[in-house]
C-alpha cells in the first residue's frame, strides 16, 4: 500500500505534454538544465580600461559588440546564443565631477565649480569675469527683459558700470569620459538678487550625441586592427 502511495505523489508532480490548437503546452514549468548561465561583469570607470580588456582576449576569443549606451556608459557583449540570450562582460562607468544645473547657487559656490569642472575656454574666462566683478557688491542692481540681464557692479573702489551677461554662453563642463573631448553646448546664465547664480541648459540634450559621437571615435581608433578583423563592432 505505501509503495502504491509513494508512486502516486510521484506522478503527480510528473509534467504532461498536452497538444491545443496546434501548440504543445506542459503541465508544469520546465527549467532548462544546461542552460548558459549569465557572468559577473567587470566594471571600470575608464575607456582605456575597457579598451585593455577587450585587446586582452582574455575571457574569450568570440567576436564582441560594444555599445555607447549614453555618455557616461559603454558596455561590451557578444552574441546571441541558442536561446536568444547573449552575456555582458564589461561596463565602463565615467567618474565625473558634481555639477549643478537647472537652479540657483551661491556665487562663491558657482565660481569654484566653473574653475574646476569646465574645460577652459572663451565664454568660461568672460562668465568668470562678469561672476567677479559682482561678488563684493552687496546691493547689485538688476535688469532683466526675460531674454538678457544687466547688472550694477563694482569696477573698483567707487566705481560703478553696467556690464551685460553674456546669453547664451558656451562651455564645456565634464560630462563624460576623460579620454575623449568634452562637448561644448550652449547655456542660459542668470543671476538672482542676494548673490545667486544658475545655468540652464539650452542646446536641447544635442551634447549627448556628440558626446556618444565622441566615445565612438575614441573605441574606433584604440580597437582599429580589432575592427578591421571583424572581431569588435561599435553601435552608438
Amino acid at each position: 500500500m505505501l509503495k502504491e502511495f509513494v508512486q502516486y505523489l510521484l506522478d503527480l508532480k510528473r509534467p504532461e505534454t498536452i497538444e491545443a490548437s496546434g501548440k504543445i503546452y506542459s503541465t508544469n514549468q520546465l527549467y532548462r538544465l544546461d542552460k548558459e548561465q549569465p557572468v559577473g561583469e567587470i566594471n571600470v570607470r575608464s575607456l582605456s580600461g575597457l579598451v585593455d580588456y577587450v585587446k586582452s582576449n582574455f575571457d574569450h576569443e568570440r567576436s564582441l559588440m560594444i555599445h555607447v549606451k549614453s555618455p557616461t556608459e559603454v558596455n561590451v557583449f557578444d552574441s546571441l546564443n541558442d536561446v536568444n540570450d547573449r552575456r555582458t562582460y564589461i561596463k565602463a562607468g565615467a567618474l565625473l565631477p558634481s555639477i549643478t544645473f537647472e537652479q540657483f547657487i551661491d556665487r562663491e559656490k558657482f565660481q569654484i565649480m566653473l574653475q574646476a569642472c569646465f574645460v577652459q575656454n572663451e565664454h568660461k574666462l568672460t562668465v568668470l569675469k562678469v561672476i567677479s566683478s559682482i561678488v563684493e557688491d552687496s546691493a547689485v542692481t538688476t535688469i532683466d527683459d526675460g531674454l538678457s540681464q544687466r547688472v550694477t557692479a563694482k569696477t573698483g573702489v567707487a566705481t560703478v558700470e553696467n556690464i551685460n551677461i553674456p546669453n547664451p554662453v558656451t562651455l564645456k563642463p565634464f560630462r563624460t569620459f576623460a579620454e575623449v573631448s568634452q562637448p561644448e553646448s550652449e547655456f542660459v546664465l542668470r543671476l538672482k538678487e542676494g548673490g545667486r547664480v544658475g545655468l540652464f541648459e539650452a542646446d536641447g540634450g544635442a551634447w549627448e550625441l556628440n558626446a556618444m559621437a565622441n566615445i565612438a571615435e575614441y573605441l574606433s581608433n584604440e580597437l582599429s586592427e580589432e575592427i578591421e578583423a571583424k572581431k569588435v563592432y561599435i553601435i552608438d
